[in-house]
C-alpha cells in the first residue's frame, strides 16, 4: 500500500494537480474517511485538455510495437501490485478481498489482451475495378476521448477502456466515480510509471460531476466519450455530444433475466445462481436481476438455493470468509428495501430473510411470487435480492425475459439441446450465458442492445470504437 498512499489530487499532464476544494473518500464498510482529494477546478480541466491533445499528437508519432510494450509494462505492474490495489479497491467500494484480487486480475487481462490487439491493427487492400488505382484503408485513432467509469468495478471498467483507447493511438482523460477515485489514481500511477507519456491518461477528480462533464461533452476537441452507468445518463450524455457529432460508447443498465428449464441441471443452476446473482452483493450491471423458474422445478430450485443462500457471510470485506460486503451507500440501501417492501405490499412472498444489519450492510433476501408488474422486475435492484418469477414454458418464459427495455446480459440452463439453440437465438440481449453464470472475459465483446448501449468493449471490437477507417485511393501515373 505504500505505493498508493497520498493519492489525493488529480493526475494532469503526468503531475498531481491539487485544486482549492476537496471532498471525502469513504469506506463504506465503517463509514470512515479514507481520504479527502482535491477536486480539479477549471484551469485543471482547460490544462487536461491542452495536455492531452498535445499527447494525441505525439502519439501519432509512436508505432503500435511501442504502444504494445507500454501496456506489456503496465499490465506487470498492475500484476505486481495486486494484493495492495486489491486492498485499496476493498477500502473503497466494499467488495470482499477476495472478488477483489480477482477484478485486479479481470481489469490487468484487459491491458494484457490490448497489449495483443495494437499490433493488430489491420488495414486491408481492396481489389480495385480497373488497372489504374490502388484502393486501400487504414486505421487511425479517433483523438482525444473521455471516459466516465463507475464505482462497481472502479479498476476494471477503466482498463477496458484506457487499454484500447491507447493501444489505438487516443490519449485519454477519465472521470472516475467520486466514491472510488483512489483506484484510479493507483491504475494512472502504474500507466506512468509504466512509460505512458505525459498527458496520454489523465485523471479529474470532482464531486460535481454534470458540472465538469456537460462542457466536455459539448466541447468539439473531444472525439469521443465512452461511459458506463445508468441509462438515465447516458440518455443525457448522448444528447450533450450530439451537437458536436462525437463517437460515443454506451454500457448501460441491465435487467437480466435467469431462466433456469426443468431440463436443467438443477445442481449447476444453483451454483451458477449464486455466482450470478451474489457477486459485488449484486451491484453489477450483469446480475441475474429477474430469476425465472419452471414451475414444476420450482420449489426444488428454492429449496437448494436457500440452503446456499444461508450460508453467505455478510461483513467487512477485509475480514477472513466474507462473502458480501457492504452496499455502495446508505441510500442505495433503502432503495433495495423500498423495492422488497412494495413487491411484498404487492403479493411476493418472502422464502429467506437474513437478520436485519446496520449501516450499509444488508442480508440475502429470496421472493417468491414475483410478477412483470413490480417495480422489482422492471429496475436493477443492485442489492443481494432475488425475486423468483415463475413459468410454464418456454414461450411464456422468453416473454417474461424480453418484456422489458434493457438487453444486456442474460443467463439460462438447459440440458436440452434444441432448447439451447431456440432460446440463444430468441433471448433479446447482447451477451448470453448459457449453463454459465459468469460471462464477463477479455478476450469477448462486452455490450448490449436496447436501451443497454451502444458499441462493445474487450475483444478485437473493443479496439475498433477507437479507431477511423480512412479509406486511401491512389492513382498510377
Amino acid at each position: 500500500m505504500v505505493l498508493f498512499m497520498q493519492l489525493k489530487h488529480s493526475l494532469i499532464a503526468g503531475e498531481w494537480y491539487q485544486g482549492a476544494q476537496h471532498f471525502a473518500v469513504i469506506n463504506p464498510a465503517n463509514a470512515h474517511v479514507l481520504e479527502e482529494v482535491s477536486e480539479v477546478d477549471e484551469e485543471g480541466v482547460n490544462q487536461s485538455l491542452s495536455a492531452a491533445k498535445d499527447a494525441f499528437v505525439q502519439l501519432k508519432n509512436t508505432s503500435a510495437a511501442q504502444r504494445s510494450q507500454i501496456l506489456y509494462r503496465w499490465y506487470e505492474l498492475v500484476i505486481k501490485e495486486k494484493e495492495s490495489l486489491a486492498k485499496l479497491l476493498t477500502q473503497e467500494q466494499g467488495k470482499p478481498l477476495k472478488e477483489a484480487l480477482g477484478e485486479v486480475e479481470y481489469a490487468a487481462g484487459f491491458i494484457l489482451w490490448f497489449a495483443e490487439q495494437a499490433k493488430r491493427n489491420y488495414g486491408e487492400i481492396i481489389p480495385a475495378n480497373d488497372d489504374e488505382h490502388q484502393l486501400r484503408t487504414i486505421k487511425q485513432g479517433v483523438g482525444v476521448v473521455l471516459g466516465i467509469t463507475p464505482w462497481n468495478f472502479p479498476l476494471a471498467m477503466i482498463t477496458r477502456k484506457v487499454a484500447p483507447a491507447y493501444a489505438a493511438g487516443c490519449s485519454f482523460l477519465l472521470k472516475p466515480s467520486e466514491q472510488t477515485p483512489l483506484s484510479a489514481l493507483a491504475l494512472a500511477k502504474l500507466a506512468l510509471m509504466a512509460g505512458m507519456q505525459k498527458g496520454v491518461f489523465q485523471v479529474l477528480l470532482t464531486s460535481d460531476s454534470a458540472g465538469l462533464i456537460k462542457p466536455l461533452c459539448e466541447n468539439p476537441d473531444i472525439r469521443k466519450l465512452t461511459f458506463t452507468g445508468s441509462t438515465k445518463v447516458g440518455a443525457t450524455l448522448l444528447s450533450q455530444c450530439a451537437g458536436t457529432i462525437k463517437r460515443t460508447s454506451m454500457e448501460l443498465g441491465g435487467n437480466a433475466p435467469f431462466i433456469i428449464f426443468e431440463s436443467a441441471n438443477i445442481d449447476h443452476a444453483i451454483t451458477g445462481l449464486m455466482a450470478a446473482k451474489f457477486r459485488n452483493a449484486g451491484q453489477t450491471c450483469v446480475a441475474a436481476n429477474r430469476i425465472l423458474i419452471q414451475q414444476n422445478i420450482e420449489q426444488t430450485v428454492l429449496d437448494g438455493l436457500q440452503k446456499q443462500v444461508a450460508q453467505l457471510v455478510v461483513g467487512d470485506g477485509l475480514a477472513e470468509d466474507v462473502d458480501i460486503g457492504p452496499l455502495i451507500t446508505v441510500e442505495a440501501k433503502q432503495k433495495a428495501q423500498k423495492l422488497v417492501d412494495d413487491a411484498i405490499a404487492q403479493g411476493a412472498q418472502v422464502v429467506y430473510e437474513g437478520k436485519k444489519l446496520d449501516g450499509h450492510f444488508m442480508a440475502p433476501v429470496i421472493l417468491k411470487g414475483v410478477t412483470a408488474d413490480m417495480k422489482i422486475a422492471q429496475q436493477e435492484v443492485f442489492a443481494p435480492v432475488v425475486s423468483v418469477m415463475s413459468f410454464s414454458d418456454e414461450t411464456q418464459a422468453l416473454s417474461i425475459a424480453n418484456g422489458v427495455n434493457e438487453g444486456l446480459a442474460a443467463y439460462f440452463y438447459s440440458q436440452d439441446v434444441s432448447q439451447i439453440h431456440r432460446v440463444s437465438s430468441a433471448l433479446e440481449y447482447g451477451m448470453v450465458g448459457i449453463n454459465e453464470g459468469m460471462v464477463s472475459n477479455p478476450v469477448a465483446p462486452f455490450g448490449g442492445v436496447k436501451r443497454s448501449g451502444l458499441g462493445r468493449e474487450g475483444a478485437h471490437q473493443g479496439l475498433d470504437e477507437y479507431l477511423e477507417i480512412k479509406y486511401l485511393c491512389q492513382k498510377f501515373d
